[in-house]
């Protein structure tokens, strides 16, 4: 059975048999984040959604000192390709079945700028990850609005991990949407409370969800077993 640990922000460490990923890896300067960087243990996979540094955060670091696979949006796999990982390029729509489990990459509707890339050239595509591993479905939305995309896999998803700050992405009004639109087994709310202007309250979205899903509220440390 898979699990996963949140590591603050919309950090998210999943674990299954003996793999080990690690999605928007933002531990250096994240002041929600639970463990540094360097106490990790072995890493096999770095998922990115896109390169802002509170995503891409320590991610080439990690998967250099552990000889993980950086998996991207093709552009911001290319920009860690160039800072010496080795990479699993992908895009919107595409699977790709790793040693790990299923990942597909999905909408998500953001910013494409790359935290250090000072050339521009490798401006990306925001994405989400649908994670299956053991048989569950892990669907980690990135920074996005709401979407009628996200209708695509609705009962499809076991667990969802959405954002629910607010300004930068979606608010509680409308992370509650989104649950209406995916209705997933698990909704665990993310990216609120790291800084003021993203404060946001759990537990009204958990009211306001309803009993349209079961919501999980984790503190950063805190493991949920899928």
């Amino acid at each position: 059975m898979p699990s996963l640990i949140y590591h603050g922000h919309s950090n998210f460490e999943l674990l299954g048999g003996d793999a080990r990923l690690l999605i928007d890896p933002f531990f250096t300067g994240n002041p929600k984040a639970d463990v540094a960087a360097d106490q990790l243990g072995p890493v096999n996979l770095v998922l990115l959604t896109h390169g802002h540094g509170d995503h891409l955060g320590d991610g080439v670091a990690i998967a250099r000192r552990h000889g993980a696979t950086v998996v991207a949006p093709y552009e911001l796999a290319m920009f860690c390709q160039t800072k010496g990982c080795t990479v699993h390029a992908m895009h919107i729509g595409g699977a790709w079945t790793s040693a790990a489990g299923r990942i597909k990459m999905v909408v998500a509707l953001h910013g494409g700028g790359v935290d250090g890339d000072t050339t521009g050239q490798h401006t990306t595509f925001p994405c989400g990850y649908v994670v299956t591993l053991d048989g569950k479905s892990i669907y980690h939305t990135g920074d996005t609005a709401l979407t009628q995309d996200m209708q695509l896999l609705r009962d499809r998803v076991d667990v969802m991990l959405l954002p629910i700050g607010d300004n930068y992405t979606m608010g509680i009004e409308d992370a509650a949407r989104a649950v209406e639109f995916v209705r997933p087994g698990v909704a665990i709310p993310m990216h609120y409370n790291t800084f003021e202007l993203i404060n946001a309250d759990p537990q009204a979205f958990a009211r306001r969800v309803g009993a349209l899903s079961k919501v999980v509220i984790l503190e950063p440390g805190a493991r949920y077993e899928v």
